[in-house]
């Protein structure tokens, strides 16, 4: 029974064409099991994308920009994050397979302690998450895989919405890996994520009590129970920059490192700046991939100028 529904949900929302491309991106290492090293199912990719294809479509109204920037084989993709919950992750890992001209599965790196949630860590094994360690990280890159890092950290989650898009200090293991690994960085951008959450504050006592790195005061949670969880329609925005490549000794000294960090940070600051400023203040429709242009017309245009011939201009530039 529950094979079939998830099979006319297949068959509901994903098209011919995205079912090829899903199969584009998992079936590079797959085993004789139907499984990847790490885990990865490629029915339950369909499935869990057929579920979601509506609510990054329809809901978030995601645009993304700059995909095909992205080198094939290994590479580190480094993005902001924001939001109280790892929507900016899903967004991108979709993303990546939506909406890429050559998709890709993103390796998403998750916390330990998830793994002792029942369900759970053998639910994002099977969607290629693995347990964030220095180890898995360098595995994943040898083997040409794309992965999604977060050098803020998890409190950069728990921001308010008066700092949203401040970028917080980005830790350094990234770059040791990539210069290990011989890996070019992709800086990401993510817009929207911030506002589906706003939070308006942090009870940091709470979260001490609870071992939790933050608890939010949302303008819908808690005071509308579980339906507070629910995120605002944003229109959600991912811009990937230019890649960068770097050199050197992935021992070096912190001070050596941190200058390479920096600029990866400032290149993320780039594209969430220029984002930023092409959706404006239309957090709901507003979008900030793409410049929108509007056309405008004269209703009686003039065809004479001095007693000249003039073009008609059409893109509202004259």
């Amino acid at each position: 029974m529950l094979d079939q529904w998830r099979k006319k949900l297949v068959e509901s929302q994903l098209t011919p064409e995205l079912v090829e491309k899903i199969d584009q991106a998992v079936n590079r290492r797959i085993n004789s099991a139907g499984f990847d090293p790490w885990g990865l199912d490629p029915e339950t990719v369909k499935n869990v994308v057929a579920a979601m294809l509506p609510v990054y479509r329809n809901y978030f109204r995601v645009d993304s920009v700059g995909a095909e920037k992205i080198p094939e084989g290994r590479v580190l993709l480094v993005s902001n994050h924001g939001g109280q919950i790892p929507l900016d992750g899903f967004i991108i890992g979709m993303s990546l397979i939506v909406d890429a001209p050559k998709p890709r599965i993103v390796r998403g790196m998750f916390e330990r302690w998830a793994t002792h949630l029942p369900f759970v860590g053998s639910f994002f094994g099977k969607l290629g998450q693995v347990v964030g360690d220095q180890r898995n990280c360098l595995d994943l890159l040898s083997r040409e895989e794309a992965v999604l890092v977060f050098p803020e950290g998890v409190q950069a989650c728990g921001k308010t919405v008066q700092h949203r898009y401040e970028l917080l200090r980005f830790g350094s293991g990234f770059m040791r890996l990539a210069l290990e690994a011989g890996t070019p960085i992709v800086p990401v951008a993510v817009i929207g994520c911030e506002e589906a959450y706003p939070s308006l504050l942090n009870i940091k006592p709470l979260a001490k009590l609870l071992s939790a790195p933050y608890v939010p005061i949302t303008p819908l949670f808690p005071f509308l129970g579980p339906l507070g969880l629910i995120p605002l329609p944003t229109r959600i925005s991912v811009r990937f920059g230019e890649p960068l490549r770097f050199e050197g000794d992935p021992d070096a000294p912190d001070t050596e490192i941190e200058l390479k960090v920096e600029r990866v940070r400032a290149a993320v600051q780039a594209e969430l700046s220029e984002g930023l400023r092409l959706r404006g203040d239309r957090l709901f429709t507003g979008s900030g991939a793409h410049a929108e242009t509007t056309i405008e017309t004269d209703p009686e245009p003039s065809t004479k100028e001095d007693g000249q011939e003039k073009e008609i201009p059409v893109d509202g530039k004259n």
